[in-house]
This record gives structure tokens, C-alpha cells and sequence, in this order.
């Protein structure tokens, strides 16, 4: 519909003010519509272990168990544990906290730890990497020198340059941000997210890199390992998908994903497997973590205090020995409720 406006009074001080203040308005909106917070989803977090068949006559069990922290996108609060026996939380390796119990002569065959807490986790998005235009800038982190050494499974050896400096070179990739776009695109393209068979899972960067097949630890493993291989840090986190098709269940399996250190920007987000399974993504898991996850540790060949038998490969699941010797006798279960703020 058209108004018909008095010709002197679209000339008038009162009409431009108006108008002006409406143009503002509209501006304003425009912007906000365009840079959208970031989503938080929010659970109440459920987390048991049960450690069954303790030998009979052992004269000392250790458990370990993840205790998820807190981070800029991660928010842990109203933490509960029940326990039959006296714990520790300790502060281990990159931040991680570890919750540890010591059973001298344990009387019973069987512990169950039950821990519970509420957990927010944020979205985290570097929405520049994916535009020439201006970025986040952030200041050097003081532990990147951790995050360029190798793992046990991913190591940096003379092959493993090679063949991430032919990933690089084979689309003329210059610099950090376009050799770690480069190695992420390449991963996807060529490994298929399957758990079919024997040897998936471990993250072990050789297997991954011959069988071209496996979960998000054998796709992260290439994507880490060809990033350090350059010199570009990068690290390794674990934790567990919060399933988007209900409110409240069971958590049936972990989760990792992964992160690149960028000069000007900062640690930049990515998600290769996750990528993988949902094509329409792939653009998105560069420079973003989805709120739908919780992380409980990062890093991986992990040791505690007081030490275990082996470093652990990585800790998203409970670990426990009796005399020194590996207890297999462990299971979790995991649950989930979305909480409303």
C-alpha cells in the first residue's frame, strides 16, 4: 500500500529525523540478524562407573575416573559424587581434572561411583576462516610447544611429513589457515567413517592412513598429525555427543574432535568426522564446535599421579588396576537430560 505524504512535510526537520531514525533502526537489525549469538544447550549430566571382579586377595585397586572441566565454551557446575570410599580430585596434564580413588585390601569385589553434574556447553564458531575479511586476533598461548610434539600413534616421522607437505603443495596452499583447511578437506575426502572390522579407534595415524576407514579418532589422528607434521599446533579433545532427536536418554558411545592453532585468530575449531557423516556440514565443522557435546579430557598418552602401569592413549572412559595389574572388569553408564533454563 502507498502513502501519500504532504510534500512539505517530507521536506521538514521532523520528517528527516523520523526518517533517519527508522533507517537506524532497520541497520541495526540487519546486523543483528546477520551475527546471531552462539546456541548453549544445557544437561544435567549423569555418569556412572562400575568396576566389577576385583581379584580376590588384592592388596591395592586404583580407579581413575574423567572429571569434565570447565573452559570459555564449557560450563561445569552442581558436581555430586557418591562414592564408597574416600576419592581425590586432582589437577592432571592440559587442564584436565581426574577424579582417584586407592582401595587398600578393598573387602568387596565390586565399587560403583556415581557422578552428576550440570553441564552448558556454547557454541564455538571462528566464523572468520571462512572469509577473506577481518579475523578474531588472540595472543600467543604459552603451551603450544605441547601441541606440535608427537603421540605414540601419531608420529612425526620422515613419511608423515611427506605425505602432509604433498597434501599441502597438491593445491598450493600457503599459508597455516589454508594448509589446515587442505589436510581437513583432504581427510574427508578420503576416509569413510566406518567401524566394520579390527583396528578402528585407537587413532593410530598408520592404520588410519592405509585402511582410509574408521571413527572420529582415526580421522582426527591424520588431521592432528599432518597439521604438526607442517608445524602448525594441534590438539586432541574427547568427550561425548549430546543426541539432537530427544530431550533426555542414554549416551551410547564418545566423541572427539579436534582444534588448530592459527597466528591472528587463535585456536580454530574443527570437526573432520562429523564432516564426513553430514556432507551439508563440512563447511560449518571447519571453524566450529555445535553445542550438542561435553568435553572431559584433552590430550592423549595421559599419565596420572600416582602413576599408572601405561599412558593412557586417551581418557574418556573410566581406568582402573589391581596390584599394578589392568582391570578390564570396567563399564559405564551415561544419561542425559536437557535442563530449560
Amino acid at each position: 500500500m502507498r502513502m501519500n505524504i504532504n510534500p512539505h512535510f517530507r521536506r521538514s526537520k521532523p520528517f528527516r529525523l523520523i526518517y533517519r531514525c527508522l533507517l537506524a533502526l532497520l541497520v541495526v537489525g540487519m546486523t543483528s540478524a546477520g551475527t546471531a549469538p552462539p546456541r548453549v544447550r544445557t544437561v544435567q549430566f549423569g555418569y556412572k562407573t562400575i568396576v566389577k571382579a576385583i581379584p580376590a586377595g588384592t592388596h591395592q585397586a586404583d580407579i581413575w575416573i574423567p572429571v569434565p572441566h570447565n573452559s570459555p565454551y564449557q560450563r561445569i557446575s552442581n558436581l555430586t559424587i557418591t562414592s564408597p570410599y574416600p576419592y581425590r580430585l586432582d589437577a592432571g596434564q592440559n587442564g584436565n581434572r581426574v577424579l582417584h580413588l586407592r582401595l587398600k585390601e578393598p573387602p568387596k569385589a565390586s565399587v560403583v561411583v556415581d557422578m552428576q553434574f550440570k553441564a552448558s556447553r556454547q557454541e564455538h564458531s571462528q566464523p572468520g576462516v571462512q572469509t577473506a575479511g577481518p579475523v578474531q586476533s588472540s595472543a600467543p598461548e604459552p603451551d603450544l610447544a605441547r601441541w606440535l610434539k608427537a603421540d605414540r600413534l601419531v608420529p612425526l616421522d620422515d613419511t608423515i611429513k611427506r605425505w602432509a607437505r604433498q597434501v599441502v603443495d597438491s593445491v598450493g596452499a600457503k599459508t597455516d589457515l589454508e594448509r589446515a583447511r587442505a589436510i581437513y578437506n583432504h581427510v574427508i575426502a578420503t576416509v569413510k567413517y566406518d567401524k566394520t572390522g579390527t583396528g578402528w579407534g585407537r587413532g593410530d595415524i598408520y592404520y588410519a592412513c592405509d585402511a582410509r576407514r574408521g571413527n572420529c579418532t582415526d580421522f582426527h589422528a591424520i588431521f592432528i598429525g599432518y597439521c604438526r607434521a607442517l608445524g602448525i599446533p594441534a590438539r586432541f579433545a574427547i568427550g561425548f555427543s549430546l543426541p539432537t532427536d530427544r530431550p533426555a536418554g542414554e549416551v551410547k558411545g564418545y566423541h572427539c574432535w579436534a582444534e588448530f592453532y592459527s597466528q591472528g585468530i587463535g585456536w580454530v575449531p574443527i570437526d573432520a568426522s562429523e564432516a564426513a557423516k553430514n556432507p551439508a556440514r563440512r563447511t560449518y565443522f571447519f571453524g566450529a564446535h555445535d553445542e550438542n557435546r561435553v568435553e572431559f579430557s584433552r590430550g592423549r598418552d595421559l599419565l596420572f599421579h600416582p602413576r599408572q602401569k601405561e599412558p593412557l592413549n586417551y581418557f574418556v572412559y573410566p581406568y582402573a588396576e589391581a596390584d599394578g595389574d589392568v582391570l578390564t572388569t570396567v563399564e559405564t553408564q551415561i544419561t542425559y537430560r536437557d535442563v530449560v533454563n
